[in-house]
């Protein structure tokens, strides 16, 4: 039986999912609509308690995760959390 190609479920600008060949290069929490570093430590730290998991999410690029409502994590990406904070105020 062939390998089938590995695909991966990754959210658009508009916020629908859809299949990847290519995995994200960013997560994020669907319910707090945050997205950050795949290697945040906030993040590790939450998926290794148990948490986080099941609303997970990933994103091709930054770009995306932007139009797609999420705000940057303020744990491993504090300069664009700062910028996201003064542009919402």
């Amino acid at each position: 039986m062939p390998d089938l190609p590995r695909t991966y479920l990754l959210l658009d600008a508009t916020g629908n999912a859809y299949r990847s060949g290519t995995p994200g290069r960013w997560g994020g929490h669907r319910r707090s609509r945050i997205y950050g570093r795949l290697d945040c430590r906030s993040a590790v730290r939450a998926i290794a308690a148990g948490h986080y998991v099941k609303f997970r999410v990933f994103f091709a690029n930054e770009a995306t995760a932007v139009a797609a409502g999420y705000r940057p994590c303020a744990i491993c990406c504090p300069d664009r959390y700062l910028t996201w904070k003064e542009r919402s105020r």
